[in-house]
């Protein structure tokens, strides 16, 4: 069983990714490195799956380290020809700045991350999941499910995966979630990039939700949140009305108590404010998507992808 894995970066990019990929165990299964450089990641992992040799696809990012056993685990899950993917966590390394390690704190608490918490965290063990505990950095698919699928829709990004995770559920497949295959790496280093992430995540969850045709409620809740933020600033209201705000704040209070014993004072103070950030830029990038899908008014060129397959450690990289 061979694996392709498979590392979209930008034009020029650095691939931090393959330093790890240097350290995978003796034993590990037959595999190839594609690196797929353009500007659209959808398409990037779509062309370098076509070209793939491997019977599995690995899909990396450019920054995420794997762990030694990442490929033997990766094996294992799909023994069961039943299994169509498998993924596990995105862990933030301890050397990263006090924001960056809020910004994790926050990601994977019940009141940040919610359902998707077990994305940035390792908990439990070998599980069968759906599409909230899975994400692309760090997700493999067996290469001929990923193909009569059609891969990732590239119409969108991010939530390509989601989508098409959503399309392998509705067929009865099974996915898996594995918290010791984790990867390793930084959260955003500035508030900025912190932002847009989550104003990008948000439409990205809105855009899915429009090509589906389907609606959660939970996905719903950030919108709503964003509503009751700017009306607290805009609308004359009564006393009642704020109720809600302090029960967020007294939810945020507990949190950041447990993270002051855990992780210090340094990143406790910060979460007040990520735990807001997170909440109301994703649900106005939501807002966004649904009112204006960036994939209606997306050029109808293809982006242009290159792809090469690294050679062998030692050489070059």
């Amino acid at each position: 069983m061979k694996i392709s894995i498979i590392i979209p970066v930008k034009p020029g990019g650095a691939v931090a990714a393959l330093e790890a990929l240097r350290n995978l165990e003796a034993g590990s299964p037959d595999h190839e490195i594609i690196i797929a450089e353009g500007r659209k990641p959808s398409r990037q992992r779509n062309l370098a799956s076509a070209a793939a040799e491997g019977d599995l696809l690995y899909f990396l990012d450019d920054d995420a380290a794997a762990a030694p056993d990442a490929l033997k685990r990766i094996a294992a899950a799909f023994s069961d020809e039943k299994v169509a993917a498998v993924g596990g966590p995105s862990i933030t390394p301890a050397t990263d700045s006090c924001f960056q390690r809020a910004v994790a704190r926050v990601l994977s608490s019940t009141l940040g991350g919610g359902a998707i918490r077990n994305r940035y965290r390792r908990h439990g063990g070998l599980r069968d999941t759906d599409d909230c505990e899975l994400i692309l950095c760090n997700l493999a698919f067996r290469k001929d499910v990923f193909i009569t699928y059609g891969g990732l829709d590239e119409r969108l990004y991010p939530n390509e995966e989601n989508e098409l995770i959503d399309r392998l559920i509705a067929s009865g497949a099974r996915l898996l979630h594995d918290p010791d295959l984790f990867v390793v790496r930084s959260q955003r280093p500035t508030l900025k990039a912190f932002i847009r992430q989550m104003v990008t995540y948000g439409r990205g969850r809105a855009e899915q939700s429009l090509i589906a045709r389907t609606l959660s409620f939970k996905a719903l809740i950030p919108a709503m949140f964003a509503i009751y933020i700017v009306s607290l600033a805009l609308l004359p209201l009564w006393w009642w009305y704020f109720l809600p705000a302090f029960v967020y704040l007294t939810a945020v209070s507990f949190n950041v108590l447990a993270a002051a014993a855990e992780e210090g004072i340094a990143v406790a103070l910060r979460l007040p404010m990520i735990y807001t950030l997170l909440h109301f830029c994703y649900g106005a990038g939501f807002i966004a998507g649904i009112i204006a899908p960036r994939y209606k008014a997306a050029a109808g060129t293809p982006e242009e992808v290159l792809l090469r397959r690294v050679k062998r450690f030692g050489l070059e990289w």
